[in-house]
């Protein structure tokens, strides 16, 4: 690469701003030359196919179309995707491995707040936050008398379902509070659960033991409706289950059956369609909470996104390797 590598921004136009504030796009220019004011949103456009012909570092994140074959061939001189964002999986096709493009994702500091919302939800969960909220505004009197049975987070089981980069860092979280956690992950054997500090269970077993189970697997062929009818009825009442992961890793409609039996509750950040029908009956369910989609980076943390980019530019422009480099063998069992 030259001194100064030609780059360009290649995602949703007004998102530039938000994931690259001043600091981080005046770092940004001192290490790359980069036009700011072009935006490639459509790699069809003269201009931006014009700009494609000499760019070396192509830096993507929500918005951007996918890297086809066409889009290859106009980018001869592309050395390096940078990916503002998490997963690659959408963006990067085949082509993209085969020349030999570096690929670097911000998937690890958007796993951040997605690991400190599930931790929020699941202190909350064990407080029954949310059901005694709601008495407390049906009744405007305390919905109790004197200490409340089965409610707190002293000891209180936590599944963790997947040992992804963001159920790692929730297994992080949660190790400073008095919590018992397990975790079921088909590719961590025994030795490795104890080096994270974790009991390795079946999922079976996970979910028959877990006061809480916490969804982070990636969504693959194997782990679609991974939660079931069977797989709900097997965890006892009571018992909450988040899922900050993808919404089709739960049958929706098994989930709806047990919570209309008031037997469980279930936090739900992503949902399977999303957003959920405006009949869907999780709206309304008092043991449901959904979210829309917002445990992953918004407002001032899509900059947390930015700073990962622009130090992997500069170490690009300073001649070193990416310290986030994507490996293609491992993608799909990433999340």
């Amino acid at each position: 690469m030259s001194e100064r590598p030609r780059a360009l921004f290649a995602m949703t136009p007004q998102n530039v701003p938000l994931v690259f504030p001043p600091v981080l796009l005046a770092r940004l220019h001192r290490c790359v030359e980069i036009d700011s004011t072009l935006v490639a949103h459509d790699f069809t456009e003269p201009r931006v196919l014009e700009a494609l012909a000499g760019t070396e570092i192509l830096i993507t994140g929500w918005g951007c179309p996918r890297l086809d074959p066409d889009v290859l061939d106009a980018a001869p001189r592309l050395r390096a995707v940078l990916h503002a964002a998490g997963s690659v999986k959408g963006l990067t096709g085949p082509g993209v491995w085969q020349r030999g493009i570096a690929v670097s994702s911000a998937a690890d500091a958007n796993a951040v707040p997605v690991a400190e919302y599930t931790l929020a939800m699941i202190l909350l969960a064990g407080k029954d936050v949310f059901a005694l909220r709601d008495r407390l505004r049906d009744r405007r009197a305390f919905p109790y008398d004197g200490i409340l049975p089965g409610v707190g987070n002293h000891g209180r089981r936590v599944g963790v379902v997947g040992a992804s980069r963001i159920g790692r860092r929730l297994i992080g979280l949660l190790r400073p509070h008095d919590l018992a956690v397990t975790l079921a992950d088909p590719y961590v054997d025994a030795a490795e659960a104890a080096r994270l500090g974790v009991a390795l269970l079946s999922l079976d077993e996970l979910l028959r033991t877990s006061d809480v189970v916490s969804l982070h697997a990636p969504q693959t062929a194997e782990t679609r409706r991974l939660i079931g009818a069977r797989e709900l009825a097997l965890m006892p009442a009571g018992a909450v289950l988040i899922n900050t992961a993808r919404g089709a890793l739960v049958d929706h409609e098994a989930l709806v059956a047990e919570l209309r039996t008031g037997r469980l509750s279930a936090v739900l950040d992503v949902t399977d369609p999303e957003p959920l029908p405006a009949d869907s009956p999780l709206y309304d369910l008092p043991n449901a909470f959904v979210t829309p989609h917002l445990a992953g980076s918004q407002g001032n943390e899509v900059a947390r996104l930015g700073r990962v980019v622009v130090e992997e530019a500069e170490r690009l422009a300073a001649g070193h390797g990416l310290l986030h480099a994507v490996d293609h063998a491992s993608l799909e069992r990433t999340a």
